[in-house]
């Protein structure tokens, strides 16, 4: 029988403000352990939270970027379940009036195919801490500086299909996170992460099949890895004529495979009701339209707008990775005379150098650099390899910069035939085979004047010369 698969997924996004959630505890990574708490985020009776207000800005921003409908009146809610790294014994979230709703992610699995995974909602909630769990150790720590870190929840329709759509939906929300500024992405540091709910069913059942969820995913290789272990266990106890449990399992990358935590809970298992210390969000329509302007041009718009100017759609993905990256490219566009090729400099020498270094070189003299390899005044290999990597370290006016270093090609004819009568001269053996039909020879000959001229012959003409030469001594 054939099976297809069915995902879901409730990704979590770590935001970069300053504070917390409902205090004002620093929100940062890599601390001490403790040291970011508390009397507020670790639970203490009779403390009241309170709403940080960025936390509201940036969830707009990311529902207004992808298209969702902003309530201008939402609600908190209060999650209640116990952990050891959850002081209050509940969490701070939004379930009966989230803060968006609806709303879709386009994704490229590749170049020529754009799908839009839909959103059910995204809601505004709090993180919890962080049980360490050390192998030599008969016990757990806990590290409560996550507790009560803003997060945005962001859950799909059951609309993915497969390890490398889920893959696709992370990374284009990882690059939105970055884009919009509002978080920086890093999944090594847990500030995006997923639960992942796969279902498989026989192909052509209206029916989804029973859902699991592979609970805490934050990296991409494990993701796949796991997915991939969940869909064949699943085909093979329907195979076998069993049943499939929801459960909430977990992954264990030692061995590949998941196992079951617990049956997984339904809402009225959480006990949800209103969080009587927080007032309703109300924004207003000015309010929401000020940080419509502030989105501005997004990721896959970027991409479009790349490929428009003449780009592959390699070097589009890559240059339009970043906001930054994308901004700063089409500044020297602007002025390119060829774009495509601008863009191929840029991606195999600008981005390497420009890693944690600001770009000197300005549009103007890229531009000149451009002309010469239009011109044939410095063979393209030469101002990749040589000029442009001057000009980045140092910057110039290239055509100085490429006589200084030799680069300016020679085209003068008379000085070109005599280089290569004088090649020919020297080689008497190396005529006569190419001209039996050892053609493969024109590049020793063209080697031979390229040494004789310090590199600077112009390789086209340089050739043809050669060619009309050996053919004449036939």
């Amino acid at each position: 029988m054939s099976y297809e698969t069915t995902i879901g997924l409730e990704t979590h996004v770590q935001l970069a403000t300053a504070s917390k959630a409902f205090c004002a505890d620093r929100n940062e990574f890599g601390a001490e352990p403790n040291r970011h708490v508390s009397e507020v985020s670790l639970g203490y009776p009779g403390t009241l939270p309170f709403l940080n207000e960025r936390q509201v800005e940036f969830a707009i921003k990311l529902g207004l970027a992808l298209g969702c409908r902003i309530n201008r009146r939402s609600t908190f809610d209060r999650k209640n379940y116990f952990y050891a790294d959850l002081p209050k014994g509940y969490q701070i979230t939004q379930d009966d009036r989230p803060i968006c709703v609806g709303g879709a992610l386009p994704i490229r699995t590749d170049a020529a195919t754009v799908r839009h995974v839909r959103l059910h909602h995204i809601h505004l909630e709090e993180d919890a801490g962080k049980s360490v769990h050390a192998p030599d150790e008969s016990f757990s720590r806990v590290d409560l500086n996550r507790a009560g870190t803003p997060l945005l929840e962001v859950v799909t329709e059951p609309d993915l299909c497969s390890a490398e759509e889920v893959d696709a939906f992370m990374s284009g929300m990882r690059q939105l996170v970055r884009w919009l500024d509002i978080s920086d992405g890093n999944m090594e540091e847990g500030s995006l992460r997923c639960d992942v709910n796969v279902s498989v069913r026989p192909r052509g059942q209206a029916a989804y099949g029973t859902r699991c969820e592979i609970k805490n995913m934050n990296s991409m290789r494990y993701a796949r890895r796991a997915i991939a272990y969940e869909v064949d266990r699943q085909i093979a106890l329907l195979e076998a004529g069993g049943e499939v449990q929801q459960q909430t399992r977990q992954f264990d990358p030692q061995s590949g495979t998941t196992s079951a935590l617990r049956d997984k809970e339904n809402a009225h298992d959480y006990r949800y009701f209103p969080d009587p210390d927080l007032p309703p969000v109300v924004v207003t329509e000015g309010y929401v339209s000020r940080l419509r302007e502030d989105v501005g041009i997004l990721p896959w718009e970027a991409y479009d707008q790349l490929t428009a100017l003449g780009l592959d759609a390699e070097d589009a993905a890559l240059i339009g990775e970043e906001k930054d990256r994308y901004l700063t490219f089409l500044r020297y566009a602007e002025h390119s005379p060829a774009v495509p090729e601008l863009a191929k400099l840029w991606v195999n020498r600008v981005l390497p150098f420009a890693q944690g270094r600001e770009l000197q070189l300005a549009p103007e003299q890229f531009v000149r650099l451009q002309e010469l390899i239009a011109d044939g005044k410095v063979s393209a290999a030469n101002a990749a390899s040589r000029l442009l990597t001057d000009l980045l370290e140092e910057p110039g006016d290239p055509v100085q910069r490429a006589e200084q270093l030799g680069l300016i090609q020679n085209t003068d004819t008379n000085y070109l035939r005599e280089i290569a009568r004088s090649v020919i001269a020297d080689n008497p053996g190396k005529v006569t085979a190419y001209q039996k039909g050892k053609k493969g020879l024109l590049g020793f000959f063209m080697g031979q004047v390229m040494r004789k001229s310090g590199g600077s012959a112009e390789p086209t003409e340089t050739q043809t010369l050669l060619r009309d030469m050996l053919e004449e001594k036939a």
